[in-house]
Formats: C-alpha cells, structure tokens, sequence
C-alpha cells in the first residue's frame, strides 16, 4: 500500500508527533509512507512540506483574523477554535495521486480547508483520519469542555461572544457535514474516551469510528541509569523530582493552577522533593509552594533522559485525549499521576502504575503525588508501568492495528 499522512507538522506538537511515529512504525511493517506537512522540523526525506510558507503563512492569519473579526474583536478563545476556512491543495500533487490510502492527522491552522477534505473523499481514495482532539466532529471546538451542542449540530457556542442558534459553530459544523458527505470517512479516535463521544456527533453517523492508542518506541523510551542522567543536568541524587512537562507550560487547559494549588497541601515536603517543569513559557509559572527549577523547551529528543531523570510525572490536565507525555514518561519506568478525565484512566490504571486523582481535586491530586513517592511500593509501580506500555502502545501492535482499517475499509 502506498500510504499518504497529512498533518500540519511532522514533530512539533502532540498530535504531530503521534503521526510521526506511526510513519515510522508502518514503515517497519514494510509499508510505503510518506507524509505531507506545512511545517517541517525533521530531516526526514519521507516527510515532504507542502504550499509556500508565505502562503500557508497568509492562511494561518486568515483564519484567526476570520475568527478574531466574528468574536468582536477578541483574542479571548482565538486559539481554542477552528474554522478551516482556507488551507493548502493537497490533491494536487504527485504524492495524492499515487497514494492508495489518505490518512489525516491534525490539520488545523492552514492546512488544510474543509472544502479541501471534501475534494479529498470525492476523490475515492480510502481516507482514514485521526482524531487527536474533539474537532473533527463539533464544529469549531477542539475540546468542548461541559457542552455538548456538538450532538444535535452546535450553536450558542459558548466559545463566542455572538450567541445564536446559527453562530459560526452551526455553520461550520453544517460545512463539514456537507463536505464529509462526499465519501466515507474512516475515524480513528486515540482513546475509547474520545471514540465515546465521537459517536454522539451527527457529523460521524455515516461513518466509521473505532479506538486505536498512538505508538510509541520503546527502544528510544526506555529505563536509563538516574544517577547518570541528574548529574548530566545539574539535578540533585538525593531529591525526590516530579516532573511536568507539556508544549506550553503555562496552558489553562493543562491543569498548572490545580498543580500549584496541591503544592500548598505539600509544603512538609518542602526538603525531600524537587518540582522540574520543561515546556515553553515555563518561566512564566512562579507561584509553586515546593521548590521548582524551570527546563525551558527541551526538544523531544532529550525527552528521554528528562523522564528518566524524574520519579514521578504529574500531568494535571483538564481534558485531553491520550497524552504522549504519559505514555512517553511509563515507557521510561516513571509512574504517572493525572486527573480522572478523558484518556487518563485509559493510561493510568489506579494505583497500580500511577495514580488517577478526583477531577479538579488538588487534595486527591496531593495525595496521588505524595502516594507512590513515599507510601507505595515504588519499584513495582515502576515495573507495571513500563509493562504496560509494552502491552498496548508498541509500535508493531498499533502498526498492525492501523493496517487492518486500511485493507478493511
């Protein structure tokens, strides 16, 4: 098969990442893949980048600009929103027409249009698409948070200031469902979670949706020496270290008010532990209660020894699908700690690889950190933990995963 993946970028950003790995792992299974991105970080010669960058440029700023004009001049929600109004040609090239299967990724902010993905279906290719968020099937949102217009066709998006039944989220989502209607869609969500409310959404019903993790390579995100490894950084031996990591560290939605309030309930602990946290505008974050160092950006290739240098990985989020960060941090051996929310508990099994704290419970959240450091049976959990991930993340299990949808589609 001749596979094509589309996704904005090939390694920055959660959902980018998740489809660069899944290149490399139907690659191994003998596959030919190719990706197509408008933001190219990698040296990889299969991953090619598309459009000009002035243009894809003009479109991301087009679409925000649309956006920013229709909610009043606001920047509030400008990135929490999508409308897809513009983006790159993709069936145009070589690499369209010689594929056999289309695989979305995330194709937000320039990529690609909705009027784009109905040329791809009318082409009759196979495409299959990969939900890294809830956007695919509500109409502008990427999470939707307690709303759940998305079931009945959106409106008085609270993610607006101009409330109406036939707001910019109706008619967005009425624009997919005309586009989406030109072929059949194949919807992989990353978590039964997400796949759960895929199936409540008018815009999926003529479709098919299944559950297929990310994967991860377990060769790269595996066990290393600690000691090693916090001397390389400059990190003390004798602390206990809890790291938090995300893309943009200081993001609402990841959870960091919640850490910080926990760190209140935890100041006894003030001499035996260590917060690390790495991620961009993580120097913006000073209000923590325990000691804390900020990493800054750490490219992913240095992810693994971060994990590794760290006991524990906390991960506070608010809603999220199936976090590469949590499967990146159990594969190292590193127990993991998150809010009883999407995904989460899918990752997490309670208490016997990490821990899963009450939704927006800072206590429990403090609880579940202080737990495996200093009350549970930390060798074990660091055993489960790894064996977990081994289980239901390797790369030839979600490869193999993937290539039944292709040839059963």
């Amino acid at each position: 098969m001749n596979i094509l993946i589309i996704s904005k970028s090939d390694i920055h950003g959660g959902g980018a990442i998740a489809a660069y790995r899944l290149m490399s792992a139907l690659k191994s299974e003998g596959e030919n893949v190719r990706m197509a991105v408008i933001n190219k970080k990698s040296g990889n010669p299969d991953v090619i980048e598309v459009g000009k960058e002035f243009i894809n440029q003009c479109n991301f700023y087009r679409e925000r600009g649309d956006i920013f004009l229709y909610n009043q001049l606001s920047r509030k929600n400008l990135f929490d929103i999508s409308i897809a109004n513009t983006g790159t040609s993709i069936t145009d090239l070589d690499e369209f027409r010689n594929a056999d299967i289309i695989h979305l990724h995330w194709i937000n902010q320039g990529l690609l249009s909705i009027k784009e993905i109905g040329k791809i279906l009318q082409s009759g290719k196979k495409v299959v698409w990969t939900m890294h968020d809830m956007w695919p099937f509500t109409g502008i949102c990427h999470y939707a948070g307690s709303c759940t217009a998305y079931t009945t066709g959106c409106g008085h998006c609270p993610f607006l200031k101009r409330d109406s039944a036939k707001d910019l989220s109706r008619i967005i989502f009425d624009r997919k469902h005309s586009n989406y209607g030109k072929g059949k869609i194949s919807f992989v969500a990353c978590s039964n979670w997400l796949k759960d409310l895929a199936l409540k959404s008018p815009l999926t019903s003529e479709h098919n949706v299944v559950s297929i993790p990310n994967p991860i390579d377990t060769q790269i995100y595996r066990p290393m020496d600690k000691n090693t490894i916090r001397k390389s950084l400059g990190l003390p031996a004798e602390k206990k270290i809890i790291l938090f990591a995300s893309v943009k560290a200081s993001d609402k939605r990841k959870g960091m008010d919640y850490l910080v309030e926990s760190t209140k309930l935890m100041t006894h602990l003030s001499e035996k532990v260590l917060f690390i946290i790495a991620g961009n505008r993580s120097n913006e974050i000073d209000q923590f209660h325990l000691p804390f160092r900020s990493m800054g950006y750490i490219p992913s290739e240095n992810m693994p020894e971060l994990y590794n240098a760290a006991d524990l990985f906390v991960s506070p989020s608010l809603q999220d699908n199936l976090p590469n960060t949590i499967m990146e941090a159990m594969a190292c051996g590193i127990p993991c700690i998150g809010f009883d929310t999407g995904g989460v508990p899918e990752m997490i099994d309670h208490r016997e690889n990490g821990y899963v704290a009450k939704y927006k419970n800072s206590e429990d959240l403090a609880e579940g950190i202080e737990w495996p450091l200093f009350k549970a049976d930390y060798k074990q959990l660091s055993i489960n933990a790894r064996r977990k991930v081994l289980k239901r993340y390797s790369m030839s299990s979600v490869a193999n995963q993937y290539k039944q949808i292709y040839g059963n589609y």
